[in-house]
């Protein structure tokens, strides 16, 4: 007998990071320690592609500030950075108002009614940037995160031969040397197919697998993602596309920011946009916590109605008051046999 890989009662939060959860960017506090302008960084790496274009290579935009940041560290600029002294600068993000308090208000929203707990749906929040993987796992608001998915650094590499070698020692007071992961703003849809065939779950089950929408851990019609414009257009259209529901968030200071998100609407983007304030009361807050409820009541009508079509009523003993209701021509026929 064919059965189903997953319940699909699993609702999918995914978010951006820098500009989404934070106001800037997350390397500020790294910028800081080690008395970087970070303005002018950010000016180096924009400049960087076409400085290497004039030298006859070709550079990817988004992720060019990794190796960059790897110049810094090899000039001694950025001495001694480590993925744990990544994860401490972390501790230093600030986050937009009502975080990551809202996160856990997110999961409380599906133990609300009976029966979003008889159906045992749950909420699971996942973070996919382009920033440093570390950095996110230091912060505050990762332990309400079930995936982060984001750049990593090696900052003690195998060399040459290796394999021929008996003792590997580790040496975690090493710096960063080598890009480890590269995540870009296309890149990204791979993670989201990760969350929805459960690649994250079950190591057997490959991004590329070959599975049946209705084997896949988490629908697209279970998501919502949010981010904050763009250089996101890729997995907006993902999501999207797929049944899922896509918001965009701006700068409340940034007329720039309202206009841009507004242009993602209007050219069928996203569904809405509203401020970087998650507070309970917010317009944001508002709008994704009527959407998580909307698939939520859409979980439970779908499993209902798989119920009702898979199980039948179980019989019963028939007193004698219900004789009354059968059908006429069944009543004919026993009277007939009555009387032979």
């Amino acid at each position: 007998m064919e059965t189903s890989l997953y319940t699909q009662n699993v609702v999918a939060c995914i978010w951006d990071f820098d500009k989404t959860l934070i106001p800037g960017y997350m390397q500020q506090p790294l910028f800081e320690k080690f008395a970087i302008t970070e303005n002018r960084f950010w000016e180096e790496v924009n400049a960087l592609p076409q400085a290497y274009e004039e030298r006859g290579l070709i550079v990817s935009a988004d992720t060019i500030y990794l190796n960059h940041l790897l110049s810094y560290v090899r000039a001694g600029i950025i001495k001694g950075l480590t993925n744990a002294s990544l994860e401490e600068l972390g501790k230093e993000l600030v986050f937009n108002p009502g975080l990551p308090k809202f996160f856990k208000s997110l999961q409380n929203l599906v133990t609300l009614k009976a029966e979003y707990k008889k159906h045992d749906i749950n909420l699971e929040h996942y973070i996919v940037s382009t920033g440093l993987g570390a950095m996110i796992r230091g912060s505050e608001i990762a332990p309400f995160v079930e995936n982060i998915y984001g750049c990593e650094f090696i900052e003690d590499p195998f060399l040459p031969h290796y394999l021929d070698q008996q003792d590997l020692g580790i040496h975690p007071d090493h710096e960063v040397s080598q890009i480890g992961v590269v995540i870009d703003n296309t890149i990204k849809t791979r993670y989201i197919f990760e969350i929805n065939k459960g690649c994250n779950k079950n190591p057997e089950i490959n991004v590329n697998s070959n599975i049946r929408h209705s084997d896949r851990r988490v629908p697209f019609r279970n998501m919502i993602y949010i981010a904050d414009g763009p250089s996101d257009i890729p997995v907006f259209s993902v999501v999207k596309n797929n049944g899922g529901k896509t918001f965009a968030v701006y700068d409340q200071s940034s007329k720039e920011e309202f206009a841009q998100n507004d242009r993602l609407l209007q050219s069928g983007r996203i569904h809405a946009y509203g401020p970087t304030n998650f507070e309970e009361t917010s317009n944001t807050g508002m709008w994704l916590k009527m959407h998580v409820c909307d698939i939520c009541d859409q979980i439970v009508e779908e499993r209902e109605l798989a119920l009702t079509k898979k199980v039948g009523k179980p019989p019963k003993h028939i007193h004698k008051e219900e004789k009354n209701v059968l059908d006429p021509q069944l009543q004919q026929d026993t009277m007939f046999e009555d009387k032979e």
